[in-house]
């Protein structure tokens, strides 16, 4: 029997970084996109920030404490295909770790679903909400987070 979780945040990275000579938490790293209202959003919820994930052009699928440099890495159509496995392979141990989310809010463009094809077969079936424009749909994303009695 799958063992049920809390909901799961998975964010596209973006383009824009912050600058730093040491590594940083990813959801410090990135600048852009709709990560920066997440990071506004989860700092009034501590709690919250152990279930976002950063799905990453460079790294594939890191929690958003994991530490990192900037880098300059495109998602394209070839990248996201490759980094499959290991996105496949975090998945598979934040479920064996956490329990399956029961929700997945990804707030990422297209091209990162590709890299996230596994959560499609998650087990337990959970209900993913996508946010394909993440900057533009952050007012749709934070109606669904506030739905989640978790926060």
């Amino acid at each position: 029997m799958t063992r049920t979780g809390r909901p799961m945040i998975i964010a596209g990275c973006s383009r824009r970084k912050m600058a730093t000579a040491t590594p940083v938490s990813a959801l410090e790293l990135y600048q852009g996109g709709c990560i920066p209202a997440l990071r506004t959003y989860i700092t009034a919820r501590p709690s919250l920030r152990t279930r976002v994930w950063i799905i990453s052009a460079a790294h594939g699928l890191v929690h958003a404490d994991t530490p990192l440099m900037p880098y300059d890495q495109r998602m394209d159509t070839r990248r996201a295909i490759s980094l499959r496995p290991q996105v496949d392979q975090a998945l598979r141990l934040a479920c064996e770790r956490d329990g399956t989310p029961r929700q997945v809010l990804v707030l990422a463009e297209p091209v990162y679903l590709l890299a996230l094809a596994g959560l499609s077969s998650m087990p337990g079936g959970c209900r993913a909400h996508l946010i394909p424009a993440p900057a533009a749909g952050w007012a749709e994303a934070l109606a669904i987070l506030d739905t989640w009695s978790m926060l």
